[in-house]
């Protein structure tokens, strides 16, 4: 580990620049090579300049999770921003989300003719800058209705005034060693039901997106036209551990110290207030370490982790990978941005807790 890494206060997260701007621009050729258009999913790093970078790269946009996401990226002169969840807005939503219109046009998804109403009832006057996709089902069981319900729910929007563009899913049961191809072929069959569905309404379906990023290797372009993966950016534990990444990719880790050893054990001070708590059922602990793929995390607090099958004297510095790494950035502020051992810079996790 570089000297100017030891300076730096753990538990922290670091990015590694180089890492970052090669998966940044290796998910843009995959996405140009397959004829599709990028719109990555940015809950992952929440961070204004990775999507600058992201965009810069050849993303037609990007993909939010929250009202309060939008509001900062829009506020930041992103453009083409899709909610990709359904809303229910209240009035202060309603209020926020037509401040957002006022600055950028927004996607937003939908899944039921009520949602739709109240979408269009709080937008009034500003829907001519909002377009909807219909959310399906593809098998996460998630949000979404079944392609079959696609074209009733995509008619009632448009009746209410809503520009109906399309279609989208989220093939999350994607997370799963075995089931990543599977899945993905799961999302094409629904997708292409539900633009047969929005047709036989009337509805072209201009917009048809789907891709997790442990899916998007099995993307069928002949029904997609757009991609949303997220945590390609950085990759993860779970990525790792998926088969979707190697430990030479993940551009992301959480640098912590050990601070206490035991013969069975060592103990770091990154817990799930740094790492968060996430374990699928696949995963072999809390995390893994980058530079000792041979260790296990065996448990957490909310200050430590236990490490086991690794043997170092307190002090030692370790680069921590997340199970899932979206939850690690959530809580966190900032940052520390290294390139060939140096700090380079320290960028913000600019929307840091914009959950709502």
């Amino acid at each position: 580990m570089s000297t100017a890494a030891q300076n730096v206060p753990t538990p922290s997260l670091v990015i590694d620049e180089e890492r970052l701007d090669d998966n940044i621009a290796g998910m843009a050729a995959f996405a140009a090579r397959a004829g599709l258009a990028l719109r990555p999913h940015v809950k992952t790093h929440k961070s204004v300049e990775i999507a600058r970078r992201q965009v810069a790269a050849g993303a037609i946009g990007i993909t939010v999770a929250t009202i309060s996401e939008a509001e900062v990226f829009a506020t930041a002169g992103m453009t083409d921003i899709f909610i990709a969840y359904p809303l229910w807005l209240d009035d202060d939503k309603a209020r926020r989300l037509r401040e957002i219109l006022q600055i950028t046009p927004l996607l937003i998804g939908i899944d039921s003719v009520e949602g739709a109403a109240r979408l269009a009832s709080g937008t009034e006057g500003l829907t001519n800058r909002l377009s909807v996709l219909v959310e399906i089902d593809s098998g996460h069981h998630r949000s979404g209705v079944s392609a079959a319900e696609a074209g009733h729910v995509a008619s009632a929007a448009a009746g209410l005034g809503l520009d109906v563009v399309g279609v989208f899913t989220f093939p999350g049961h994607s997370y799963s060693p075995e089931k990543r191809q599977a899945a993905a072929a799961d999302e094409m069959h629904a997708l292409a039901a539900a633009v047969a569905a929005l047709a036989g309404e009337g509805i072209t379906a201009r917009i048809v997106s789907g891709g997790s990023t442990p899916s998007v290797e099995f993307a069928d372009a002949s029904v997609l036209t757009d991609l949303r993966p997220g945590v390609y950016v950085f990759g993860d534990a779970q990525q790792w551990e998926l088969g979707t990444c190697s430990p030479e990719s993940i551009a992301l880790t959480v640098l912590a110290t050990v601070v206490s050893r035991t013969p069975e054990r060592v103990v770091a001070d990154a817990g799930s207030k740094a790492l968060a708590a996430d374990r699928g059922a696949f995963s072999t602990g809390f995390g893994r370490l980058l530079d000792h793929p041979e260790a296990r995390l065996s448990a957490i607090s909310e200050h430590h982790v236990t490490i086991t099958g690794l043997e170092c004297a307190p002090g030692t510095r370790l680069r921590v990978v997340p199970n899932h790494v979206c939850n690690a950035v959530n809580l966190a502020d900032a940052y520390v941005v290294m390139r060939e051992g140096q700090i380079v810079a320290t960028w913000p996790v600019d929307a840091r807790g914009r959950n709502i």
